[in-house]
Parts: structure tokens; C-alpha cells; sequence
């Protein structure tokens, strides 16, 4: 249907009619009624059956879902063990082999059954971790102490006056500059006399 033949507005009978179609539990009423294969009961009675078992589960009460899931769970191995023991009395091979991939597919199923039956009596605990998420260029360190020092707060003068106390840096007044160290002065004299003495008397031993 183009939806130029769509009328903008739909009638309200019209309109209540496909939302009851489209509703879960009459299609799966209508569903069971055409496997039922019972004329006496209607799609509109399983309807109303199932209304109170899907409140149930919506309040929280898993009771009559965990009996459906075991019952199934019995009814897809009584499907295996009949389709396996079928299997085995096949002369033809492309019947045996039929049968046999049918009965490994009821016990598959039979077995996703029970697990999800124990999902539901035990749910999995979730453990989540620290997502470390940043939005631009940035460093973060879990736990590790950051060894850069781009970012140091403290000055140079107060590091020092954190490591010797009160032995702090004074930078008030400026020291007058001296040339040289008077120790080595001293000691320079006293080289220059010591090499006069030996150059005279070595001159002297000359003449």
C-alpha cells in the first residue's frame, strides 16, 4: 500500500483493532489456538490466561517462568532420546543421519534451556573497572606518582629553605666581587720568591 492511500487520520474502531493485533499476547494467543488443535477453547480465553502470568513476571514473581523453562528443558530430552533411538533402527543413511542432526539440535536447545534457567536462579555478578575517559590531551597516572617536574609549584629558594631550615638563602645584598682567593694569593708569593732564590743561586753557581 502506497502511502499516498494512507488516510492522515484512522478510524478508532480501526485503530483498536491493530493494536490488539499487534498486541504480544494476542498473537501468541492466536498462535497457541492454531496448535491447540481444541475448538472448545478460544484465542480470546489464552488471552485472558496468559494476562496474569505476564503481570506476574512484570512484578518480579519468576515462579511460573522457571516451571515452563524446567518443563521445557524435559520435553526437548524426551525430543532428544526419541529422535537418537529412531536414529538407530535407519537402514538408509541419509535418514539416519536426519534423524541423528535433529536429535543433537533438541539436546542443544535442551541444554541452552537450563542455562538460561541457572541465569536466571544465579545472575552473574558484573565487575566493572575504572575507565579513565579525558577529553583532550592530558597525563593520568593510576597510582603511580608523577616523576616530571613541569608542573613543581615550589620555587628554587624555598626548596632550599626546606632542606637546610633556617639557613635560608640571603639575597638582600650583594658581595663584593674580589679577584682572586687570598689563600692562593699567599701561596703564589710564596712559589715566586722560592723561584727567585733558585734563579740566583743559580746564576751564582755560574760565575
Amino acid at each position: 500500500m502506497a502511502l499516498e492511500t494512507i488516510p492522515a487520520t484512522i478510524p478508532t474502531d480501526l485503530l483498536q483493532k491493530a493494536e490488539m493485533l499487534i498486541n504480544p499476547t494476542v498473537r501468541a494467543a492466536m498462535t497457541m489456538t492454531t496448535w491447540k488443535g481444541n475448538p472448545e477453547v478460544s484465542a480470546y480465553d489464552i488471552a485472558q490466561a496468559l494476562i496474569p502470568q505476564i503481570e506476574a513476571v512484570n512484578n518480579g514473581d519468576r515462579e511460573r517462568t522457571e516451571a515452563m523453562l524446567v518443563a521445557q528443558a524435559y520435553t526437548l530430552d524426551e525430543l532428544f532420546n526419541q529422535l537418537a533411538r529412531r536414529a538407530s533402527n535407519m537402514k538408509s543413511l541419509k535418514q539416519f543421519e536426519l534423524d541423528l542432526r535433529l536429535a543433537l539440535k533438541a539436546q542443544s536447545q535442551c541444554r541452552a534451556t537450563l542455562e538460561t534457567l541457572a541465569a536466571i536462579k544465579n545472575p552473574p555478578v558484573i565487575y566493572a573497572k575504572q575507565a579513565n575517559i579525558s577529553n583532550g590531551h592530558q597525563q593520568i597516572n593510576n597510582g603511580t606518582p608523577a616523576t616530571h617536574t613541569g608542573n613543581c609549584k615550589i620555587p628554587p629558594n624555598e626548596l632550599l629553605e626546606a632542606h637546610y631550615g633556617s639557613e635560608a638563602l640571603d639575597t638582600g645584598t650583594t658581595g663584593a666581587a674580589s679577584g682572586e682567593n687570598p689563600a692562593m694569593a699567599a701561596v703564589e708569593q710564596f712559589d715566586r720568591g722560592a723561584d727567585t732564590r733558585r734563579q740566583g743561586d743559580s746564576v751564582t753557581e755560574r760565575l
